[in-house]
């Protein structure tokens, strides 16, 4: 049987509040989203008669593991500010808030997909590549990145 190239996507829900500093908008001041993200790899599926993968690009499970590891686990229930915002120099934040998250870039839509892209690809297994990754920030707005698209 020929080898064909498939797409696998699971879904995750991540809770998590932001602020993008210096922003001239209202979400400038600490908000939340329940975001969603869909993580698709792409790979050849297994038609080995001795594995216990036979039919799968990736077991789902194994994929749920990586991303709820590197991501859901880290940024979920979580409070992410960009380090520069004067704020973030006031012990009051991190003594106050259990899971404070200071990044070096504005936690916008489109950097939260990026440093989610860069947990998730470097932890694949060899026989799989990261195809395209979405982050819903809103029901009617998202930040997504395609593989073919960065060739």
């Amino acid at each position: 049987m020929m080898q064909d190239t498939v797409r696998v996507t699971k879904k995750f829900t991540i809770d998590m509040a932001h602020a993008l500093y210096g922003y001239d908008g209202p979400c400038k001041n600490i908000h939340g989203h329940t975001y969603h993200l869909s993580v698709t790899v792409i790979g050849k599926v297994d038609q080995s008669n001795d594995s216990p993968k036979q039919g799968m690009v990736v077991d789902f499970t194994d994929l749920k593991r990586i991303v709820n590891e590197r991501v859901v686990d880290v940024f979920d229930h979580a409070l992410v500010l960009n380090e520069h915002a004067p704020y973030t120099k006031n012990d009051l934040i991190r003594n106050e808030f259990e899971k404070v998250i200071l990044t070096d870039y504005q936690p916008s839509c489109e950097n939260l997909l990026l440093e989610f892209k860069n947990r998730i690809q470097g932890v694949l297994p060899a026989n799989i590549a990261l195809f395209c990754i979405r982050l819903d920030e809103t029901p009617s707005s998202y930040a997504e990145w395609v593989r073919t698209d960065n060739l």
